[in-house]
């Protein structure tokens, strides 16, 4: 299989190898260092540099008039979508592709980040990429909201509220694929995560900057809980290969 290229030509070095390279394909611990650096912005009452930050590291949505609740929900909306973007989905092509699965991957999500739906020159090229960062997120959409209910109990949050949620709310966003684990978190941690006039996820108040830890330590565990499930698929599958061979 893909995945196990260097590993079968040299061995253990072959494997150690793929997964250094992998590591560079993922982005958590920037994503979880900026979500702190909003949080600690929110918790010291400045506004506007809590502003600047999810701004500049997190949304692409104005943030110059957001007030307290609308920036730590742009932070943990950013936290949820992103255990999709980059970790189960890379990880998943990784396991599917290899290394090049995982990067062409990466590329396309990048492309849609940087130019998904936008007017002008790159109009037609940001659709298709757009278009087709929701085609390869759709299993692992899906596999990491499911892997946020799970996480929930976990980390001590509600996971009942997470599945409810995630339910009723996982069709509310224009991307098929956003609404799984931003829904879920929002039930998971029983807040209000909305982009105003665009959509409303779970229910209750908008968070404040306790929240935005909280979400990340539904986001470690759901992290394990993506893991585990990808790497049990995997072997599961090879298995069922060489059963069928």
């Amino acid at each position: 299989m893909a995945v196990t290229v260097l590993a079968g030509r040299l061995g253990f070095a072959g494997l150690l190898v793929e997964a250094l390279a992998l590591t560079c394909l993922l982005s958590l611990r920037g994503l979880a260092d900026a979500a702190r650096d909003v949080a600690g912005e929110l918790g010291r009452g400045d506004l506007v540099a809590a502003r600047r930050v999810v701004g500049y590291h997190l949304v692409s949505r104005p943030t110059e008039e957001l007030d307290e609740g609308h920036v730590a929900s742009a932070t943990i909306e950013s936290v949820a979508e992103n255990l999709t973007d980059s970790l189960v989905a890379p990880a998943l092509w990784f396991l599917a592709g290899g290394l090049a699965g995982a990067a062409v991957y990466r590329v396309i999500n990048t492309a849609d980040a940087m130019f998904g739906y936008r007017v002008g020159p790159l109009e037609y090229f940001g659709k298709v990429a757009a278009r087709l960062d929701d085609l390869l997120n759709l299993i692992p959409a899906r596999l990491a909201g499911l892997s946020v209910v799970a996480a929930a109990a976990l980390a001590g949050e509600s996971a009942s509220g997470a599945f409810a949620t995630l339910r009723r709310d996982r069709g509310r966003t224009a991307s098929p694929n956003a609404g799984w684990t931003m829904s879920a978190m929002a039930g998971a941690l029983g807040v209000l995560l909305e982009k105003p006039a665009t959509y409303r996820l779970g229910a209750g108040a908008l968070p404040a900057a306790v929240d935005i830890e909280r979400s990340l330590k539904v986001l470690r565990a759901a992290v394990a809980v993506g893991l585990v499930a990808l790497i049990a698929a995997y072997c599961l599958g090879g298995r069922l290969l060489a059963v069928a061979r």
